[in-house]
Parts: structure tokens; C-alpha cells; sequence
């Protein structure tokens, strides 16, 4: 399906606000949202609702409104979410990782790879899916839910409907687990708080979905399972940078190549992140960055809603749901087991 690129589209502003606006607008509405107690209880943050205001109207008022507005959506689709994903960096810190030690660091790369790995396989080995959604369920089930998926977008050139379904799918089951692993932290008193928040960290999807599930377990849960999980969304760059190298060298072995380009905005996200270790920026300017990353995801999140499709989540059928089902389950049994075994080994 061919996209409009921003790249090739000439400054003209006035063909941009109109979308813009309306994604600040669905983003300021999901912010508002998600700073109400009874959501953000719930684990729902701004950018998982940014996503869903934007469906609503997707299938609703957008439809008749889209030609005045879609220039500034894929706007903030494309441009404004590499940027965000740029000044993400800014939450990272080098000094982070000493908190949780060698350990943390192996765990999440042994997740990461495994997820991502075992996700390829069954989706499209054995249920015969897309190569395009299942990269992308796995990207999001290995790193940082809904923001992985929408950062290997440029990568993979996914159809919008398939970025839709990714989103989906590791949407519902992270939100799944705010509720799951509270229970099974109850159910395991003999595992330290300070693992069971590595272990939380390091297989749940969303960040919003760490905080609020470290949250409901205590204080120092949450804080071990936040480091480990910003530790996760670090390797969200390296990741980027392997699976597009991969994808260049087997379209180009294919009889359907395609050009594939080099992610810059991935790399400015590691230099962000040292550079943010240095502690130069003041902690107001560092926190203003991070507002606006929070609001340029936002308004990249709400530009995916209004571009998706209920029909396009219809024909996609129960693979996708199948699939992160199978992959949620790995999470918690084949993720608890590998930080057994590698807390048991480093201890």
C-alpha cells in the first residue's frame, strides 16, 4: 500500500496544521486522561490513550475530515515520532545500569533476543502470518510495547494496517499483565522484591505498564522493575540498527528488493542517552525534553489511531491475538525462568 512520505512533501504549513492540531489536541485529551487516578491506576497512560482517542475518531469523525488532515497526521507519524524516540534518550542515564548490575543488563538482553526470535518463529513458521506484523508484535513484545513497534515502522515499511494490529495486540496483553503480575507477586513470598521488579522490568511491555504494575507492589518493586525496563527500552537503538542491517542484506538476496534507509533516529537516541548521563542539562530543561518527547509520542500515537482501520483489524483475524498470547506466556514462564537462572549463576 503506498504511503505519503513526508520526505518528498514541500514545506507548505498550511497543509500540515490542520492534522497537527488535531493530534496535539487528541494528545493534550490523553494526557489529561491519564493523570486521572482511576486510569492511571488502571495502567492506562497517555500514549496507550492517545492511541485509542485516535481509533475512535479514526472510525468515526476522522473519515470526513481526512483529506484537510492527513498531511499533518503523517506528518507526526513519521517525522515527530523519530524525533520523540530521539529525546526519549533523555530519561536513560549510563549511571542507570550500575543500579541493577550486570545481571539486569544480561537478563533483558537475553529476553529481548529470545522474545523477538521465538516470536519470528511461530508467527511465521507455524502460523504462516506476514513477515511485516510479526516483526513488529515482536519488537514491541521484546523492548517497549506500542513505541517499539512505531520506531521499527520505518524499518520494516509496514503497511498501516499491520502497525495497527502490532499495536493491538501487545497493547491488550501488557494491560493484561498490570493486573497478572501483582497476583503473582503475591503468590511467590519468597522471591525479594528487588527480583520480582527485575523480573517485571524485563518482560512486560509498556513502560506506563511497569510503573503502574511496580506501583501496585511497593516501592522498591517499582523502582528495580522502572530501571530494568528503561535498561529494556536502551536497547531499543542496538535492535534497530541490527534488525535493519538484516533486513537490508535478505531484500537484497530477494527477488523483491527494496530500499531500506539507514536509521539515524536510532542513533541519536544512544548519543541522547550519553550524553544525557553527563548531567549538563539543568533538571528543568531535561524535564521540559521529556515533556516534549511525551507529547511528540503522543501525537504520533494518536496519528496511528486515526489511520487505523476496524476493517483492517477484522480481516487481520485471530493470528495476531494467537500469536501474543503464545508470546505473553513466554514472557512470564521462559522470562521468569531466564532470570533464575541468571540471578542463580551471578548471585
Amino acid at each position: 500500500m503506498a504511503e505519503l512520505s513526508v520526505n518528498k512533501t514541500p514545506f507548505h504549513l498550511h497543509q500540515w496544521l490542520p492534522g497537527l492540531l488535531l493530534t496535539i489536541a487528541i494528545a493534550g485529551i490523553a494526557a489529561w486522561l491519564g493523570n486521572q487516578s482511576w486510569l492511571a491506576g488502571a495502567g492506562f497512560g497517555a500514549l496507550t490513550l492517545a492511541i485509542i482517542l485516535g481509533i475512535v475518531l479514526g472510525n468515526t469523525l476522522y473519515p470526513q475530515i481526512a483529506g484537510a488532515c492527513d498531511s499533518g497526521v503523517l506528518l507526526a507519524k513519521q517525522r515527530l515520532l523519530r524525533l520523540g524516540i530521539i529525546l526519549y534518550g533523555f530519561r536513560i542515564t549510563v549511571q542507570q545500569i550500575a543500579d541493577v548490575g550486570l545481571s539486569g543488563v544480561l537478563i533483558d538482553a537475553l529476553v529481548l533476543s529470545s522474545t523477538f526470535l521465538l516470536t519470528c518463529f511461530i508467527g511465521i513458521r507455524l502460523l504462516k502470518m506476514d513477515r511485516e506484523t510479526v516483526w513488529l508484535i515482536g519488537a514491541g513484545s521484546s523492548i517497549c510495547g506500542a513505541a517499539a513497534v512505531l520506531a521499527s515502522e520505518p524499518i520494516v515499511k509496514a503497511a498501516p494496517s499491520k502497525v495497527a494490529v502490532a499495536v493491538a495486540t501487545v497493547v491488550l496483553f501488557g494491560t493484561v499483565g498490570i493486573v497478572l503480575y501483582p497476583l503473582l507477586w503475591s503468590l511467590l513470598p519468597t522471591v525479594s522484591a528487588e527480583h520480582f521488579g527485575i523480573f517485571t522490568g524485563s518482560t512486560l511491555h509498556e513502560v506506563a505498564q511497569v510503573v503502574a504494575a511496580g506501583h501496585a507492589m511497593g516501592a522498591e518493586t517499582e523502582n528495580s522493575a522502572v530501571i530494568a525496563k528503561m535498561l529494556r527500552v536502551m536497547m531499543l537503538a542496538p535492535f534497530l540498527l541490527i534488525l535493519g542491517s538484516w533486513l537490508k542484506r535478505q531484500r537484497r538476496h530477494s527477488a523483491q528488493q527494496q530500499s531500506i534507509s539507514f536509521p539515524w533516529f536510532a542513533l541519536l537516541f544512544i548519543v541522547v542517552a550519553l550524553f544525557n548521563s553527563l548531567h549538563l542539562l539543568p533538571a528543568n530543561v531535561v524535564g521540559a525534553l521529556n515533556q516534549l518527547a511525551n507529547l511528540l509520542l503522543a501525537m504520533a500515537m494518536a496519528a496511528l489511531g486515526l489511520t487505523t482501520r476496524f476493517s483492517a483489524l477484522k480481516q487481520a483475524g485471530l493470528k495476531p491475538l494467537l500469536l501474543g498470547l503464545v508470546v505473553f506466556g513466554w514472557l512470564i514462564l521462559g522470562g521468569g525462568a531466564l532470570n533464575v537462572l541468571v540471578q542463580h549463576f551471578m548471585a
